[in-house]
């Protein structure tokens, strides 16, 4: 199928500075949010060596800012300008693509000067302004599928962005509202959105937040990240997104899932392995 072509070329030239082995997915990782240059060299080390270890192709991610918070007093980031001057810092010292997410449509002409993929938050997959300015900078668009809408349904996000001339798009899965502070998982939405002619990612990470709790800081089940991941794979996946830090207690967002640094490497071996034994 001609859509089938066009998403091999586009990670085919997305990866085009990296050793890899072609078979295998392909890995979304970094903290949260820029905090320091010194974190993000930290975990854009660590990670970009273990990937190129494993044969697995590398994206760095970092939010340069941080606009859907709970509380007013969470953390947001080092300021617009330099965050997205670190995240491209980072990238090419390690030599790997870059992503990060944007909000609003008057962010996405900014970002683009730094970024290779322009993240879409779920909240705003519906956002029609914002996916066409997305897909008029001409970079890659990651949409992320919102807690309330069905893999199936997804298929608007991406007309929207091809219409606008931009045929570069990745689909990523992060789980169902469930109740009011919990989410979770259907897999079948995997298969469902690489229907729609993008590769599909799974975020590992956010799929198992446990939003809106009374304390203004957002929960979560990091234990379950290899669960996440595994059943991905097992899925169909093309991609994983995981957020890690090398001490998730001290972030400044999202700590409460995210993934040690230390168990990154133990946990891509064994997925690894179900890749090779699913495809």
């Amino acid at each position: 199928m001609n859509y089938l072509c066009a998403m091999k070329n586009m990670l085919t030239n997305l990866f085009s500075g990296q050793q890899y082995d072609s078979t295998n997915f392909f890995l979304i990782a970094g903290p949260c949010v820029v905090e320091s240059e010194e974190l993000l060299m930290e975990v854009g080390d660590k990670v970009s060596t273990i990937c190129r270890n494993l044969g697995i192709p590398y994206i760095f991610k970092a939010s340069y800012r941080k606009a859907n918070r709970t509380s007013a007093s969470s953390f947001t980031g080092v300021g617009d300008e330099t965050g997205l001057q670190l995240l491209q810092k980072t990238g090419k010292a390690y030599k790997v693509p870059v992503t990060t997410d944007i909000h609003g449509h008057d962010e996405a002409a900014m970002a683009a000067k730094y970024a290779d993929i322009l993240q879409i938050p779920a909240f705003l997959c519906r956002q029609t302004d914002l996916l066409i300015a997305a897909a008029e900078t001409g970079k890659i668009v990651n949409v992320k599928k919102g807690q309330f809408v069905s893999g199936p349904s997804m298929k608007f996000a991406v007309e929207k962005i091809v219409k606008a001339g931009n045929e570069n798009v990745i689909l990523t899965e992060r789980g169902n509202t469930f109740g009011y502070q919990d989410l979770v998982v259907d897999y079948r939405n995997i298969p469902w959105m690489k229907e729609h002619g993008a590769p599909v990612v799974m975020d590992c990470t956010h799929s198992l937040q446990q939003p809106n709790q009374t304390t203004g800081v957002t929960g979560g089940n990091p234990q379950l990240i290899g669960t996440i991941a595994s059943a991905a794979i097992a899925s169909g996946a093309d991609g994983l997104f995981i957020e890690t830090h090398p001490n998730p207690a001290v972030a400044k967002s999202d700590g409460a899932n995210m993934l040690r640094l230390e168990l990154l490497e133990g946990l891509l071996q064994k997925l690894v392995k179900i890749r090779k034994a699913v495809i």
